[in-house]
């Protein structure tokens, strides 16, 4: 069943409910009103003929004359006059008699002065009636015709004013639920003709600060970093052709250019030194490759645990001196630690090598004297990093994009490269919830990262 229906349909109901509520106190109040008129008028209809009766003194007969001449056109009250010995003094109708008095009915009319009862569908009244000191008891009984009638009348009004509410309200559910889902389905037609080959179309928004407009401008966001995702993608996937082309091509061209004549022995080995330079470049940019997959998991899916930040980066700069003998690289603790929590963050150790022997890598490529030099120390609850060099400096229009992935600036004509470095040990520092800006002038460049110790 379709939101719209729900709605429409849980509308009804619910104002149904309202209404047939409303129609039952109506009701019951009506039908409470005429008991209680009735009473009041067998009440003092009782208390006028026991007047006549008594005080009037009006004959016995003429009354009852008068009882059986308005029953013929009306529903005449039935009254009976009784003294506390339960001696009947008058009848309005012995031989229809709709009350049956007993003993114990007037003796409780003695002691409580004034009872209300149903006999079938009449209504009855007695009464304690006080004349010249002495003490009477009065029933009066009588059928409540034109107010059943009333009420019977009031009882189908409310139940077809009922009916046809129910339907009204409906059919206007009906047209407000359409208007109202009238935005999502045109949401939904244009959302259905969006794909790979047209994520530039947007939803419209009208502007408001409605739940809908809310809805099509998160959707918007959504396609704007879908759509941002896919250009990365697609510019990523041709950087790596063109990255992995380059060496390829070069290393078959050696060996073609090698096998189609004799050379010297130096010549061959020359052939495979460059060969192998070019492979090796394509190991490197493979590895790049593969640990920039690896940042770019899942948050969950990664294992994170204590580390230690200075036991990393004796360990990335091993590794960097290792494949480069002649980088030198300082290590600098500025303050000194209490514990191992003022060292240590909850990471993963391998990405957090990796971007720093980035670093470290890059700070020695790019210096004459190819030297880096890491500043260690901690603080309100932060390490920070300062990965700093003496070399040729970043230009300010590299510096807005040198974690772009593949990106190389103006200094690529100083040293080898793939551009993959800074754009993953960007996002390796953005994984562990930490920060890295950059300084650079000339000479010399500083890295700063921040990460939250344990």
């Amino acid at each position: 069943m379709k939101i719209r229906t729900q709605l429409t349909l849980l509308f009804t109901l619910i104002t149904a409910t309202i209404l047939l509520v409303f129609a039952a106190v109506i009701y019951f109040t009506a039908k409470e009103n005429r008991e209680k008129e009735f009473y009041s008028l067998l009440k003092k209809e009782a208390i006028t003929k026991a007047n006549l009766f008594l005080n009037a003194r009006v004959d016995k007969k003429t009354l009852q004359e008068i009882y059986h001449s308005n029953r013929k056109i009306l529903n005449e009250v039935e009254v009976a006059i009784y003294d506390p010995s339960f001696d009947l003094l008058y009848h309005d109708a012995v031989d229809i008699d709709y009350v049956k008095e007993t003993r114990q009915m007037i003796n409780e009319i003695n002691q409580k002065g004034e009872i209300s009862f149903y006999q079938q569908n009449w209504q009855v009244i007695g009464l304690r009636y006080e004349f010249q000191n002495s003490y009477y008891i009065v029933t009066a009984t009588a059928y409540d015709q034109n107010g059943y009638i009333k009420l019977n009348n009031l009882f189908k009004t409310i139940v077809i004013v009922f009916i046809i509410s129910v339907l009204f309200i409906y059919i206007a559910g009906r047209f407000f639920s359409k208007k109202a889902f009238g935005p999502v389905k045109e949401m939904t037609e244009k959302a259905a003709n969006i794909s790979a080959t047209n994520l530039d179309l947007r939803l419209m928004s009208n502007g408001s600060k409605d739940e809908l407009s809310e809805l099509a401008n998160t959707f918007n966001e959504m396609l704007d970093r879908l759509e941002n995702s896919f250009e990365a993608q697609k510019h990523f996937v041709s950087n790596i052709s063109h990255e992995l082309r380059t060496p390829l091509a070069a290393i078959i061209a050696e060996l073609e250019l090698s096998t189609h004549k004799d050379r010297t022995i130096n010549e061959y080995k020359d052939a495979i030194t460059n060969a192998l330079s070019d492979a090796q470049k394509l190991v490197r940019l493979s590895n790049s490759l593969l640990d920039l997959a690896k940042a770019s998991y899942d948050p969950s899916e990664i294992a994170f645990k204590p580390v230690r930040i200075d036991e990393i980066l004796l360990d990335a700069r091993l590794q960097v001196q290792q494949a480069n003998p002649d980088y030198r690289i300082d290590i600098h603790f500025e303050s000194d630690f209490e514990n191992d929590d003022q060292i240590s963050v909850n990471g993963n150790e391998y990405l957090l090598k990796v971007a720093f022997a980035n670093l470290f890598e890059n700070g020695c490529k790019f210096s004459n004297d190819k030297q880096s030099t890491v500043s260690f120390s901690y603080g309100d609850g932060k390490i920070l990093l300062r990965f700093a060099d003496k070399g040729i400096g970043i230009s300010k229009k590299d510096i807005e994009n040198i974690f772009t992935p593949f990106y190389r600036g103006e200094n690529k004509k100083y040293a080898d490269g793939n551009g993959i470095g800074l754009s993953l040990t960007q996002k390796i520092i953005t994984l562990h919830k930490g920060t890295i800006s950059v300084k650079s002038e000339n000479p010399g460049t500083v890295f700063t990262i921040e990460l939250a110790h344990i």
